[in-house]
């Protein structure tokens, strides 16, 4: 059995200081910024369920209708 995996870096300002925060696992709190965020396993995708939301920086697809 492997271990679980931890956060390198806040969502929010990206420092490194990161503490387990609270009792509750995936729990964590940065010391930079002050905030506390969880993170958890949502399940796996299977190809057929994926979203089909398009990435904010990838280009327009659509084309000019003149």
């Amino acid at each position: 059995m492997t271990a679980r995996a931890v956060p390198f870096h806040c969502p929010y300002c990206a420092d490194e200081d990161l503490r387990p925060h609270g009792d509750a696992h995936g729990e964590w709190e940065c010391r930079s910024c002050l905030r506390a965020f969880r993170l958890g396993f949502i399940g796996q995708l299977s190809p057929s369920n994926l979203t089909t939301h398009e990435s904010p920086t990838a280009p327009s697809r659509k084309e000019d209708a003149s």
